[in-house]
Order: structure tokens, then sequence, then C-alpha cells
């Protein structure tokens, strides 16, 4: 049981990454360093979205973004610190 919980914990990590990797790459294209237009950074783009839009999307249909800034994402971590933290009690259990 311990190797499931371990494995789920290890599973929130990486996607919490991913959510961090996204946000990031969506500054960079905001402020011009990156070009979308280049293919490498199209697809790389494409695949963080597609990673972690269906999570974002749920969210985003309950918290709007409150002046032009998109709050999903730390909802989203928070969310995950929370699971992870309920996992570990079970887990030391």
């Amino acid at each position: 049981m311990n190797t499931i919980i371990y494995l789920l914990i290890r599973a929130l990590d990486i996607y919490l990454w991913l959510i961090i990797a996204s946000v990031m790459m969506s500054w960079l294209v905001a402020f011009e360093v990156l070009n979308t237009r280049n293919r490498w950074v199209y697809k790389f783009c494409s695949l963080l979205n597609r990673a972690t839009a269906p999570g974002m999307m749920y969210l985003r249909k309950i918290i709007p973004p409150m002046g032009g800034l998109d709050f999903t994402p730390m909802v989203m971590m928070l969310g995950i610190y929370l699971i992870q933290g309920v996992l570990y009690n079970l887990m030391m259990r």
C-alpha cells in the first residue's frame, strides 16, 4: 500500500513541475523572450499545455481571471500540496 501512495506522491510532484514549467513558458512567450513561430518552442508549449490543460480548464470554469491575472495554477498547486499532505499522513500510518 505504501508503494502505491509513494507513486501517487511522485506523480503529483511531476504534475506540479509541469504546471510550473507551463506558467514559466507562458510568461516567456508573453514577454516575447520565446517566439512560438519557432517549431520546437511551439511543440514544447503545446506539450505542456496538453499535459496541464485538463485540470486547469476545470478550475478556470470555477475561478475567473481577476484583473487579467490567472490564479488557476496557484490554486492547482495548493490542491496538489494538500493532496500530498493527506497521502503522506496515510503513508505514515
